[in-house]
């Protein structure tokens, strides 16, 4: 086996909610075929806990702490630089000097860096020869800052569009002096290949994927709603596309799903309810649970699952696991974007309050089970890890298990 580093700019474990759940599957994935150096942080107080856990699969680690306040004020220091507040958010020292011993005391010859900021670690070379870097960017990031600047009223959205545009900048100069950049969807590769024109030729994408054989349709799970019917979003509560989502439908949506059908409640159900979501419990029918040890009861009793983002990029997995259980999905035209699925057989798609209304009482008056079976099906076809992660593998030369690498890694420097 070859060496490998692999930075990560959150902890790739639990695989809980959707960054994490692509890295923890991609660090899987390059397990078996590099010796794995994994750099990350560690964010929470329950961080701690999975660090044991992963260093136990890595051929050496780095785990630094950063305590999400300290971080948020460092980055305030880019206001005074011409620099997005993403970069000194996610810069560290440790992390830092540990990627330079690593790299100075292990042949390593290749890199990936999980998300954009991660790529100001990566130097070019090593006193071993040239690094292969290949940058995951997963999503077009700098887009999303824009989509919120559009639900935000000023001073915020002049700070959104500020750093958007600034991200931008950063993402298109990581991507000219890195070798390849991966993305999450052909959608997202496209909307990168527009934006950074000038390094669209090492422009591709590997999709996600779901553990179809845990996330299935079992029905002998209790049920957590005793004699409510329930409508169901999933995700980190403490996301804003999540938190402006379900803030959404709660005061534009369930009101007048509740006046045909008064039984009917609103589960949101996710980590770390920001205040605001916590704030819809004063709403009639709104239920809000917090962490809970596992999704699919939830998931498998739900009349519906409901996906009403407004502000999205790359693929919600929020969308597949629903998908994979067999579960007829609502979602907004943004939350679909990333995904190959046929709108209306597979899932639902609905824009705006009107539509969401009249696409849930049509389900909740005469359920049309046979979106459950396809979707299920869609998955099964195109939405495997293991197939897709090999788009990963090709790229850090890995071919048919075995490791060969592209001309280009053989390059001198």
């Amino acid at each position: 086996m070859r060496d490998l580093l692999f930075l990560c700019h959150r902890l790739p474990y639990p695989p809980n909610k959707g960054e994490k759940i692509r890295a923890y599957h991609a660090l899987q994935y390059l397990r078996q075929h590099f010796r794995v150096h994994l750099g990350t942080f560690l964010e929470h107080d329950d961080d701690g806990g999975y660090a044991d856990h992963l260093a136990a699969q890595c051929a050496s680690s780095c785990f630094a702490r950063m305590p999400p306040h300290w971080a948020r004020l460092s980055g305030l220091s880019a206001l005074l630089r011409d620099e997005a507040l993403s970069l000194p958010y996610f810069r560290n020292a440790v992390l830092q000097r540990w990627v330079n011993k690593t790299l100075a005391d292990r042949p390593i010859a290749a890199c990936l860096a999980y998300s954009g900021p991660m790529a100001q670690y990566v130097p070019v070379s090593t006193p071993h020869g040239p690094l292969w870097r290949v940058l995951d960017l997963v999503d077009v990031d700098s887009e999303k800052w824009h989509g919120y600047a559009d639900n935000k009223p000023w001073p915020l959205s002049g700070l959104y569009r500020r750093e958007g545009r600034l991200l931008l900048e950063f993402e298109r100069q990581a991507a000219a002096e890195f070798d390849r950049v991966l993305l999450v969807s052909p959608a997202e590769a496209d909307l990168f290949k527009r934006r950074a024109p000038e390094s669209a030729a090492k422009v591709d994408y590997y999709c996600n994927g779901v553990d179809s054989a845990y996330f299935m349709p079992q029905p002998l799970h209790p049920s957590p709603f005793g004699a409510a019917r329930a409508i169901v979003f999933t995700g980190a509560m403490d996301y804003e596309p999540n938190i402006d989502a379900v803030g959404w439908f709660a005061e534009r949506v369930m009101p007048a799903l509740r006046s045909q059908h008064a039984e009917l409640e609103f589960h949101i159900v996710g980590s770390r309810p920001a205040a605001a979501v916590r704030e819809l419990l004063r709403l009639p029918g709104v239920r809000v649970s917090g962490t809970v040890p596992d999704v699919r009861p939830y998931l498998q009793h739900a009349a519906l699952v409901v996906a009403p983002l407004r502000v999205a990029r790359g693929v919600q997995n929020k969308v597949l696991e629903a998908m994979a259980m067999q579960k007829t999905v609502i979602a907004s035209p943004q939350a679909l974007e990333g995904l190959s699925v046929a709108r209306g057989t597979e899932v639902i798609c609905a824009n705006g309050g009107a539509e969401f209304i009249s696409a849930a009482c049509r389900q909740l008056h005469a359920p049309d089970d046979q979106i459950g079976r396809a979707a299920r099906l869609r998955i099964l076809a195109d939405y495997r890890w293991s197939v897709n992660l090999q788009r990963l593998g090709q790229v850090l030369g890995v071919q048919d298990g075995q490791f060969a690498a592209p001309p280009e890694m053989e390059r001198t420097p």
